[in-house]
């Protein structure tokens, strides 16, 4: 088991966005403190292209499982009044993420590496993989691998049985660590919650098998990863994170996929870990990201 630290019970979050307007910030700090809450961590942003305000505020209630309701009660007119989009998020309630992987398991590795060491806040029920591969990898980790093969013939219903194993475990959070399966629109309407997909920056240039190959090829000078979430149109979900390595000539192939993969780690890692942390707010198809 990790050693997960969990946030204090009387801490919660505060997820905003509205047209920005004189006033916002005052009335919202206002009303937690005549609630008696103490403003621990702030940050805001207004996107200059559509005058759009954000704002994530963490903070400290004392009582706060019992005084919630009371305070979503009262921050509703504010929000109305504002045209607020808006969550009031106990941080003490833990996301519930699972895994998906296929035969590439660094990025799997990364991420239970993290999980055990306590600094991904969140619990893992279960990972799902379409191959067997990476059974030994989970398995000190004491979390169950449900293998669900899956062909062109047989998608559908491994989707469907996918789909049976996070209602169970009651996920909150997919995050497909290097999972070569494409999930359909189906799927990601069934689930309903937030997906995060990783893979490498090359995208659209190239696409298909053996991308590093065909980079290395065309003499690229830079090895990028992108961490974004799924949506129906193929790899074209808001992006959370992104970082890129510059490579070389004398690098080889070879070279390019390791270097590929320390990028990806740390790419999905980071996007995770802000993730789980309400860091991340969208925006048509952007994000607002407080890291």
């Amino acid at each position: 088991m990790p050693s997960l630290v969990r946030p204090s019970a009387e801490r919660a979050r505060l997820l905003i966005s509205c047209a920005d307007r004189p006033g916002v910030v005052a009335t919202v700090t206002r009303l937690l403190f005549e609630h008696g809450a103490n403003v621990v961590d702030s940050d805001q942003h207004t996107e200059p292209d559509d005058l759009r305000f954000f704002m994530r505020l963490e903070f400290d209630l004392p009582g706060l499982p019992e005084r919630l309701g009371a305070l979503e009660e009262a921050f509703a007119p504010v929000a109305e009044r504002f045209g607020m989009q808006w969550r009031l998020i106990p941080a003490a309630r833990v996301k519930r993420m699972a895994l998906f992987v296929s035969k590439q398991d660094h990025c799997l590795q990364e991420l239970l590496w993290l999980w055990k060491k306590g600094e991904l806040t969140a619990d893992i029920p279960l990972v799902v993989s379409n191959h067997p591969d990476a059974r030994e990898v989970v398995a000190p980790f004491d979390i169950p691998l449900h293998h669900v093969p899956v062909t062109a013939d047989t998608k559908a219903q491994a989707e469907a049985a996918t789909l049976e194993l996070l209602r169970a475990h009651q996920v909150d959070l997919v995050v497909l660590a290097r999972y070569m399966q494409i999930l359909s629109g189906d799927f990601i309407a069934s689930f309903g919650g937030p997906i995060i997909n990783i893979h490498h920056s090359f995208l659209p240039a190239f696409v298909g098998a053996n991308p590093y190959a065909q980079a290395h090829s065309r003499g690229v000078k830079l090895i990028g990863a992108t961490a974004h979430y799924v949506t129906a149109e193929l790899d074209a979900g808001p992006i959370i994170e992104q970082d890129v390595h510059r490579v070389g000539h004398r690098d080889a192939v070879a070279d390019l996929v390791r270097i590929g993969r320390r990028v990806e780690r740390t790419v999905l890692a980071r996007a995770v870990s802000w993730h789980l942390e309400d860091r991340v707010l969208p925006h048509g198809n952007k994000t607002v990201v407080f890291s």
